[in-house]
């Protein structure tokens, strides 16, 4: 019998009946006037959790992005950032085009890093003909790849000794606190706060993951979040009674952290499924995303390929290199349909 196993993100999930339950009892208020209950009690508990003074609530990851570039950064600077990094290949451009802040993208490592000797040769010297380097920019994880915690403390203070800020786009920051708890036999929560205690600011994404409908949170200093504020009503950010959607991600923290790593393991179970099979390719998974490259007759039948997936159920992004993400809707059966359907197809090519 045919499923639908859609695998393209983890944004596709739908709020659990509790969840649903929170929201239905949310208190409410403005919060473009500052008190909606729900949402000053969201900020809190992030910013507590995370270690910084405090916290905004924002519509989308993007938005979250967009206002600690334009927090950091004045007109005419510049920040240092991944040439795959979502705040630079997938936000549409914002703080180039809205904010006048020059990206200077850095070539990636393997491992998904950026060389601390590329980061600094890509610092601008004191000179009216360059742009002010002001930010440096990373993410974790990084299309599912985890960055290791001392080469965190090592960017971080490069930037730091050179005079810049330093930003993390975290939308899935607990993923990565998952996989080093696991690694170091520590809380995932305890991993988070050490990670997000490097940077000036940080944006961390509810509506992946974490499986709320909607919202990130921006966290730093509160001078750096009373000019974030500013930004967000600029950027039209003020939702008014949001305190429903707070609630949903409040729940998500108290309730949906620590399940992250049963999403760690569907991965795990898909790849195994798909090993070894001719004209597919790909990186072990750290976490719970992979990214496949089509390669020989697979890629010439790239078409007909996505065609078979989405006729038999499976959803995923890409064309040549698909991108296959696990998350909260999801199960083993699910998964081990899609790499079945995967299985299938591979053996009539």
């Amino acid at each position: 019998m045919m499923m639908r196993v859609d695998m393209r993100s983890g944004t596709v999930t739908l709020p659990t009946p509790p969840m649903r339950e929170a929201m239905h009892a949310a208190a409410l208020g403005d919060d473009v006037m500052g008190d909606d209950p729900s949402v000053n009690a969201l900020q809190e508990k992030i910013a507590d959790m995370l270690g910084f003074e405090g916290a905004l609530f924002m519509p989308t990851g993007t938005q979250s992005n967009f206002c600690a570039l334009m927090s950091h950064c004045a007109r005419g600077d510049e920040y240092l950032v991944g040439q795959m990094a979502h705040c630079y290949r997938s936000e549409a451009g914002g703080g180039a085009v809205l904010g006048s802040i020059q990206p200077q993208p850095i070539a990636h490592q393997p491992d998904g890093t950026l060389a601390l000797a590329d980061i600094e040769s890509c610092i601008k010297p004191d000179d009216i003909h360059y742009a002010r380097t002001r930010l440096l920019a990373l993410e974790n994880t990084l299309g599912g790849k985890v960055m290791p915690h001392e080469y965190i403390e090592a960017a971080t203070s490069l930037a730091r000794s050179k005079g810049l800020a330093t930003h993390l786009d975290g939308a899935r920051l607990f993923n990565a606190a998952v996989v080093q708890a696991l690694r170091h036999g520590t809380s995932p929560r305890a991993e988070a706060r050490k990670m997000a205690q490097c940077f000036d600011s940080v944006s961390v994404c509810f509506s992946k993951s974490l499986g709320a409908p909607i919202g990130s949170a921006l966290c730093g200093s509160r001078d750096f979040l009373r000019r974030a504020l500013r930004v967000r009503k600029m950027a039209g950010g003020g939702m008014r009674q949001s305190g429903m959607l707070a609630a949903a991600a409040e729940y998500a923290l108290d309730h949906h952290i620590d399940r992250l790593a049963e999403d760690h393991a569907l991965m795990q179970v898909f790849a195994k499924g798909i090993e070894g099979l001719p004209g597919i390719r790909f990186e072990w998974p750290q976490s719970n995303i992979v990214f496949i490259e089509l390669e020989g007759k697979l890629r010439e039948r790239s078409a007909e390929f996505m065609a078979y997936l989405r006729q038999h159920g499976v959803l995923v992004n890409g064309t040549y290199r698909l991108r296959f993400v696990t998350h909260l809707n999801l199960d083993r059966k699910g998964v081990e349909y899609a790499a079945g359907v995967i299985r299938q197809f591979a053996a009539q090519a």
